[in-house]
């Protein structure tokens, strides 16, 4: 029987009217409703007319981005009807389906739709399709409903489609659905009283998957404060599973609490899950969730909510090839979904455990999970649906190019796509296995190796990582699983099942025959799968725990691994600290060359390296074979090309600097002359600053650069022969070098002093005595520049700089002669140095 007494309650009844017009007229409606109002049941049910004696009822399809709220949905919406599960509603998620010949509404996981909808694009039977929690944003979801606008544009006009939001952010939505209508319902909304309840001492900020073990503390506390505080039960939000374990460790039992702590995640056991929802029999209850309980699940009885403020969001680093859940601060949208919790039946109260302050600063909403999740499995959903690069796909975010290409890099690697990017026969059949290409990639090729059920088991242990306790080690997480009695072990098993019968629907007898390689253990299996499903991630070991992956990435091991030991490792799951160097190995299995070899072929290069080595500081000439940066045998080459030669040399000296090569003092001389008239004159006086003769070495060292092969032979070279290269012989120029910036100049007393260019200004560096009776300095550079005057004093130090001489005989010079003539006596200091001879000698009387 029908409990309409609770679908009258439902406040989204009113909004039914409109959204039924708002169908009929556009075919597809955004539908904004706030957590609660029942727009994940009484909608479906009212959509396919189920609530309407006598109406032909029509098929609904709903898609949750959660199998834990695909569960609670079906559930739900049979227990409105008055029936079981599996009857008129149904639900159908990875691993489980409850649905029958008679099923009328089916929620299934935006997952297992993507799936339907590559086999079965025109969906036929179904008349609606309602992406529920749209306003999340995941990956899946925004997949789907690109697909299902392809199939309403292309195969089914009919097919109706209702984006359902628990947030008011409906316009992108509504454009994409081609300026659909917007359908709003008003919820039953209580105030909420926020408390803000930050630590009292500074705590670290989330980094990777942790948190500080501080926050968890002060969590815990806030929850005992709000259960002191307040009346009801108390919804606690945390970022993931292991830390309401913890929460729940610190929290103790009922006895010392004084009330049932439930834990509430996609793991959880759905007998945990149904408890929950069902509300409280007397005793108060602290549910400890994870982001499901924001929107996708309503439990009753919550009067106050502790959020501890974390969410996780998926991180991909192409670079290194890792990738992970990273620990962020909520967004103000999730904030506000999680207080709502609180005033969902009656007046609440948030404790939220950060300050007022910090609330502004939090990002306004999530990050759109295309923008900066690994987009490997989207990347072949897209070209098993016939777009590779998505381009013609309907989204709200564009996938970024970089990490489409880093996608496309391991869909052609692992063989799913062609160079183009289009699906291959072996693509569409990793795209059937519900896996990530990695792990379906591993599954195929695992099973032609190890039989379909190793390989399975291998696989199920990848696609959901194990606990911690387990350890780093893969192959003794296998054997602990087999053992095990816990609900991941359970789980394990399931997937186990699944992958096994996908395998025999995906490949048909394609692995029928093969031997259970009895002569396989453990650990060689376990190694096998890892590194076909993360070939850029074998490892081989570069000291003691320290090891090198092939992607480029330095990976550690923690103290006491079992895996410490082993030359060759395949990581399965590594994270990067922020202020590590290396990657953290948190799952990983010991394997041989062989087998690194074998997983990680695409990456094989042999080749003939000829390159400046900054350690040596030379030229180095290898024949190498390398597994992506792991470098696996190197032999010196007795002949190598000389044209890499050459350029190792040219890239030697871009490193090191001209200093390489042999500058004698006419060698640097000549180069100053250069600049200076390059300076004062341009062209045609060549430009000889490193940059230039660096970016042009080609034009000045050419010949001497095809004859070099090593360091050495760069030190011999007279690097003033090679410049003379550079000087204008064609216009003639040349000639006048001399002339315009000579060498040497002759002075008074018939010495050559030579002079130095390296200055602003040419500099004379003469001993006074010399320069007895000469009135005007010397100019260069066709008499723009006057040369600048240093007046030695006999022992070779500066005593007067000018670039007047007349002016400093009349005014200068007395006031040198009276300091230096009694220092110097047998050096001739006259009285008019005009009249008197110049000379390089001393007073031969004195």
């Amino acid at each position: 029987m029908i409990r309409t007494d609770a679908l009258d309650r439902l406040p989204v009844r009113t909004a039914l009217p409109a959204l039924a017009e708002a169908l009929d007229g556009h075919g597809a409606a955004v539908l904004c409703a706030p957590p609660g109002t029942g727009k994940t049941t009484l909608v479906p049910l009212a959509l396919a007319g189920l609530l309407d004696d006598g109406t032909r009822p029509r098929r609904v399809v709903v898609a949750e981005p959660r199998r834990i709220a695909a569960r609670a949905a079906a559930r739900r919406m049979a227990w409105l009807l008055g029936e079981s599960v599996g009857d008129r509603v149904g639900f159908t998620v990875r691993g489980e389906r409850r649905a029958g010949p008679g099923t009328v509404v089916e929620v299934v996981t935006t997952g297992v739709l993507l799936q339907r909808l590559q086999r079965d694009p025109e969906l036929a039977g179904v008349d609606t399709v309602i992406l529920d929690e749209c306003h999340e944003r995941h990956l899946d979801a925004d997949t789907v409903a690109a697909f299902l606008l392809d199939v309403r544009s292309a195969l089914r006009p009919e097919l109706r489609l209702v984006a359902a939001s628990a947030t008011t952010d409906a316009e992108g939505w509504a454009r994409l659905l081609g300026d659909a209508p917007v359908v709003a319902a008003q919820g039953v909304s209580h105030p909420v009283e926020a408390v803000w309840a930050p630590p009292r001492r500074p705590v670290r900020p989330p980094h990777g998957m942790r948190v500080d073990p501080a926050l968890l503390d002060h969590v815990a506390d806030v929850v005992r404060q709000a259960l002191a505080e307040r009346e009801g039960d108390v919804l606690c939000f945390l970022p993931g599973v292991g830390e309401i374990a913890r929460v729940a460790g610190r929290l103790g039992g009922p006895g010392t609490l004084g009330a049932e702590v439930l834990q509430v995640h996609g793991r959880a056991p759905a007998a945990v899950q149904d408890a929950v929802l069902a509300g409280g029999s007397g005793t108060r209850r602290v549910v400890l969730a994870t982001s499901v309980a924001e929107s996708s699940l309503t439990v009753p009885g919550v009067r106050v909510v502790v959020d501890a403020g974390l969410a996780r969001e998926p991180r991909t680093d192409h670079a290194r090839g890792l990738s992970a859940l990273t620990t962020v601060r909520a967004s103000r949208a999730a904030a506000r979904q999680r207080a709502g919790r609180a005033g969902r039946e009656a007046p609440g109260t948030v404790y939220r455990c950060w300050t007022e302050a910090d609330d502004t600063r939090l990002p306004r909403f999530p990050a759109p999970e295309i923008t900066v999740a690994d987009l490997t499995a989207f990347a072949l959903q897209a070209a098993c649906w016939g777009d590779p690069d998505a381009s013609g796909l309907a989204l709200l975010d564009a996938p970024p190019a970089g990490a489409m290409a880093a996608a496309r890099e391991v869909l052609t690697a692992t063989g799913a796509v062609t160079a183009d990017g289009r699906a291959t026969d072996r693509g569409r059949r990793m795209a059937r296995l519900g896996l990530h290409p990695r792990l379906a990639r591993a599954l195929l090729d695992g099973a032609r190796e190890v039989g379909a059920r190793r390989a399975a088991e291998a696989v199920a242990l990848l696609s959901e990582e194990p606990p911690r306790e387990y350890g780093d080690d893969l192959a003794a997480a296998w054997r602990a699983v087999r053992r095990g009695g816990d609900a991941y072990a359970a789980r394990w098993r399931a997937e186990t099942r699944r992958l096994e019968k996908a395998l025999e629907k995906a490949v048909e007898k394609a692995v029928e025959g093969v031997p259970p390689a009895a002569d396989r253990g453990d650990d060689a299996v376990a190694g096998l799968v890892a590194a076909l499903a993360f070939p850029e991630r074998v490892a081989r070991a570069r000291g003691e725990g320290s090891y090198l992956m092939a992607s480029g990435t330095g990976a550690e091991l923690g103290e006491g691994s079992r895996l410490r030991s082993g030359q060759w490792l395949a990581v399965a799951v590594a994270d990067r600290p922020v202020t590590a160097a290396s990657a953290r190995v948190t799952l990983g299995a010991l394997i041989d060359e062989d087998t690194a070899r074998a997983a990680a072929g695409a990456l094989f290069l042999a080749d003939e390296e000829v390159g400046w080595s900054e350690e040596r500081r030379d030229v180095v000439a290898r024949s190498v074979e390398r597994l992506g940066a792991v470098e696996l045998t190197a032999r010196p080459l007795t002949h190598p090309d000389p044209a890499l030669v050459r350029e190792a040399l040219c890239e030697g000296l871009r490193r090191e600097g001209l200093g390489l090569l042999r500058w004698t003092p006419e060698a640097a001389g000549l180069r100053q002359r250069l600049a200076f008239l390059h300076r004062e004159l341009g062209e045609p006086w060549p430009d000889v600053s490193d940059e230039a003769l660096l970016a042009h070495l080609d034009d000045w060292l050419g010949w001497d650069l095809d004859r070099a092969r090593r360091r050495a032979d760069l030190e011999r070279l007279d690097a003033g022969k090679a410049l003379e290269r550079l000087l204008p012989w064609a216009s003639g120029d040349a000639a006048r070098l001399d002339e315009l910036a000579p060498e040497r100049i002759e002075v008074p007393s018939g010495s050559r002093i030579r002079l130095d260019y390296g200055a602003e200004r040419p500099v004379l560096a003469v001993k006074l005595q010399e320069l007895f009776g000469w009135r005007d300095v010397p100019r260069v550079a066709d008499g723009r520049v006057s040369v600048l005057v240093h007046l030695l004093s006999p022992a070779g130090r500066p005593a007067a700089v000018t670039s007047d001489l007349a002016s400093f005989w009349r005014d200068g010079y007395r006031a040198v002669r009276a300091e230096l003539r009694g220092r110097y006596p047998r050096h001739p200091w006259p009285e008019d140095p005009m009249a008197a001879p110049p000379t390089r000698r001393t007073n031969p009387r004195r």
